[in-house]
């Protein structure tokens, strides 16, 4: 095991790195395209889930999972998409992120489908009524979404999900192989000297619970 980050290698720049991996096919070159064709369209619309990645003004990276009902995001135009923003901790990373540094990279999954879609672009936050009923699950608008004007996307092949077997029922893990989310959390914001107790860990998991069956949207 390494001591320290020191003694770790860094690769010291792309032409060196490129040295190492070589250069792209050229079929992995052409397929990136400037808009939403009819296939990323059609992957979109059965994609119930995606993560963004976005950073702030200095560089920091963060990404975010969003997820609804397979067609949640909506495709304006070949070159615009609508992301609704749901009820969360209001911590605001990704919108806060946006309104300091725009690009963001979006990654589609569909559930059974081992290759993913990539989209790149610039976001705003957007609040106009008639894009946000068009979001509304259970009469209930989100309060604003983002819109991501689309620089370039692609599909990207199936390798990561095959090594990792995501959707393989046996590589399954039982969640109880770990604390709940609730108990995790208190943990982690505890005192080293007063853990929680099984009462507060119980409490917090039934606000959990309670949340998720009345705050989803």
């Amino acid at each position: 095991m390494m001591d320290d980050e020191s003694d770790i290698c860094a690769v010291p720049s792309q032409s060196a790195l490129r040295d190492i991996r070589g250069t792209p096919m050229d079929l992995a070159v052409r397929k990136q395209l400037d808009k939403l064709d009819q296939h990323c369209r059609d992957f979109i619309a059965r994609s119930p889930f995606l993560c963004i990645g976005t950073a702030d003004a200095e560089g920091k990276a963060d990404v975010s999972p969003r997820g609804d009902p397979a067609g949640f995001v909506q495709v304006l135009d070949d070159n615009t998409l609508i992301i609704p923003d749901r009820p969360g901790n209001n911590r605001l990373d990704t919108m806060s992120n946006i309104m300091a540094n725009p690009n963001v990279g979006l990654l589609f999954f569909i559930p059974g489908f081992e290759d993913t879609l990539r989209v790149n672009g610039r976001a705003t936050i957007v609040s106009d009524p008639a894009v946000l009923q068009r979001a509304a699950v259970n009469g209930k608008a989100p309060k604003v979404a983002i819109r991501v004007a689309v620089d370039e996307a692609f599909l990207h092949c199936a390798k990561a999900l095959k090594r990792s077997r995501l959707w393989d029922a046996e590589s399954r893990v039982d969640r109880k192989t770990m604390p709940s989310l609730a108990h995790m959390i208190l943990e982690q914001t505890a005192p080293p000297q007063k853990p929680p107790t099984k009462r507060e860990v119980a409490e917090a998991d039934e606000f959990v619970e309670d949340d998720y069956k009345t705050g989803m949207y």
